[in-house]
């Protein structure tokens, strides 16, 4: 079933969909959303992505035994600098003051896959969810390049919204997602002393 919106676009409607698109003129010509008016709150968002691989790519990764270096270290600095620089990878996002930038990893052994957690916050008019998701497409993509030498067929996918707050549309949590510990820090097994 579609919708027709203000400007005469049809679109499809789906339960819990906006049926507006916001970036389109009453043209329907491409334009940056004008939120001037929307006033500063404070917004947060959570993405996560997954890299598939052998699993002994994934034990060299948490070991720290990759020619290239120190994987994990290397994928955190490139998604936090990737949050950072959002808006020049996505036309027509805003550019945002982060006030913050996290990523964490979470290895799952039995599926040999890393996750990749992202977290962006702000106090700004608009969200910080295409932040969040660039960071941690960025942090995906770095591990790849970290490891391709011993693992070319590793599959990145998985990457969403996981949760936002702050702003007009509130809160969103997608169904089924659980909460990661905040000790998990950053995947690797724990050292025995």
């Amino acid at each position: 079933m579609a919708t027709a919106s203000k400007d005469g676009a049809s679109r499809p409607s789906r339960a819990g969909v906006r049926r507006s698109v916001t970036h389109l003129d009453a043209q329907g010509r491409l334009r940056m959303v004008d939120v001037g008016a929307k006033p500063v709150t404070h917004r947060q968002a959570v993405a996560r992505a997954a890299v598939a691989m052998q699993p002994a790519t994934l034990e060299a990764i948490l070991a720290g035994r990759l020619a290239k270096g120190e994987a994990l270290a290397a994928a955190r600095l490139a998604g936090i600098m990737a949050a950072k620089r959002t808006h020049e990878l996505v036309p027509l996002c805003h550019q945002l003051a982060l006030d913050a930038v996290n990523v964490e990893f979470r290895r799952d052994p039995r599926r040999a896959v890393l996750e990749i957690q992202t977290r962006a916050a702000t106090r700004a008019r608009t969200g910080a969810e295409m932040e969040a998701l660039v960071a941690a497409a960025a942090a995906a993509l770095t591990i790849y390049d970290m490891a391709k030498a011993l693992d070319r067929a590793m599959v990145i996918g998985d990457i969403r919204l996981v949760r936002k707050s702050g702003g007009r549309s509130g809160r969103f949590l997608r169904p089924g997602e659980t909460a990661w510990p905040s000790a998990q820090g950053d995947g690797r097994k724990p050292r025995r002393r």
